[in-house]
């Protein structure tokens, strides 16, 4: 279904940003939602086109807020994996964008998990991996039309996976020393650089551009967050003392012994993107990794959301891992919030996407019920007010770009 206008109607609404509404409806108008509340609070204008939900629950679209769709393609080997640029320590100038292919198999999967956006991002091979972005799972001609946001975060590595990779050449780093050493290095050549870059401005002369120290900077000055892939409680209280030393915004990243110091991330309000859930323990740093754990640091008061870390698990699994969290003690609410507002707002997407509201993008989910009950399925999934998925007959059906751009 394509139109500018369209209202979902008699529905059980979640905005997630507020209390659920019992027969309510969504009204979207080019591509925005322009209302939501009870059947009597909004009026449809005639002629408009209308979905009846009549039994079913209405939520935003998810959010997944760590994945490697596009760049990690399912099913092409080593062709379809350009994840990490794993030739020097620090890659900060590339970019995730780069090297999304839009007919990965994992967009497909995320539109029948109910997901409507995700931040792509670089691998974990490398202290410090390259620049991330947001974008809409489904939609556009080229990835370009699907971005929500092009540059939203760096991605770092902390731990097992750069010792392993740059211990495997004999080059630094080759333990957490060096792992840290190298980020801490990069800071403060990054801030060298801004020092010149203005005193060459003030002073008229000509400054030769490094990308590489310009990403940096953009995360010195909070233009940037620093998505921090640590799994150890050692290597997070890395991650905190180098966020002290050089100021930046810093998002935690998988947290598989974050609940070891819940508390002090509570207390300095740092973010957890949390997962994956459904994996082995397989290596040393998972060791303790529990389903649990989520529940603990959401107890304690952290920020938390929920990461496939696709395609290490399916995207489209999303939602089971978040229902798996509820029966080992996370409460439904927050469950639904670190699908949706909780990674929107960790990494500053929040004015498009994450809840049903006024003046958000029309990334809408039909589901059959509850979409924490594991028999619920995502029907009818919306983005920016064109229907692009629909399951029917007990088939899931994705309207692929050639058609909607016929």
């Amino acid at each position: 279904m394509t139109a500018s206008t369209i209202a979902i109607v008699n529905a059980r609404v979640v905005p997630v940003l507020g209390e659920p509404i019992e027969g309510g409806t969504v009204l979207i108008r080019d591509g925005v939602i322009e209302a939501v509340g009870a059947a009597g609070e909004v009026s449809i204008p005639d002629g408009v086109a209308t979905v009846d939900a009549t039994g079913k629950w209405v939520l935003p679209g998810f959010v997944e807020s760590h994945g490697h769709v596009g760049i990690h393609e399912e099913a092409n080997g080593p062709a379809g994996d350009d994840t990490n640029e794993m030739t020097t320590p620090n890659t900060a100038a590339v970019r995730a964008i780069d090297a999304v292919n839009i007919d990965d198999e994992g967009f497909r999967d995320a539109l029948s998990g109910g997901v409507t956006s995700i931040v792509v991002k670089p691998g974990s091979g490398n202290p410090i991996g390259g620049q991330t972005v947001a974008i809409k799972s489904w939609g556009g001609r080229t990835i370009d039309e699907q971005v929500i946001k092009a540059a939203v975060s760096v991605k770092s590595a902390l731990g097992e996976n750069p010792k392993r990779v740059y211990g495997a050449k004999n080059v630094t780093p080759s333990t957490r020393l060096g792992v840290a050493m190298i980020i801490r290095q990069a800071f403060v050549e990054a801030q060298n650089y801004r020092a010149q870059r203005d005193e060459a401005e003030r002073d008229g002369k000509a400054f030769a551009r490094d990308l590489t120290k310009e990403t940096l900077v953009r995360v010195l000055d909070g233009e940037l967050y620093w998505d921090q892939h640590t799994h150890r409680h050692d290597d997070i209280a890395t991650a905190l003392r180098l966020a002290d030393e050089f100021g930046y915004k810093l998002v935690v990243n998988h947290g598989t012994e974050a609940h070891k110091i819940a508390d002090v991330l509570a207390e300095r309000d740092i973010p957890v993107i949390f997962g994956p859930m459904f994996t082995s323990r397989s290596k040393v740093e998972l060791r303790d990794r529990a389903i649990a754990n989520l529940a603990t640091l959401a107890a304690a008061g952290v920020r938390v959301a929920i990461t496939t870390d696709h395609p290490v698990v399916p995207i489209n699994f999303l939602v089971y891992q978040a229902a798996l969290a509820v029966k080992d003690g996370l409460p439904h609410q927050t469950a639904l919030e670190a699908l949706t507002v909780n990674p929107a707002a960790f990494l500053g997407l929040d004015e498009r996407i994450g809840a049903l509201a006024p003046g958000r993008d029309g990334d809408v989910v039909v589901w059959s019920g509850d979409p924490l009950d594991v028999n619920s399925r995502a029907e009818r999934v919306f983005i920016e007010g064109t229907e692009v998925y629909s399951w029917a007959d007990g088939v899931g059906r994705v309207v692929e770009r050639s058609e909607r751009f016929a």
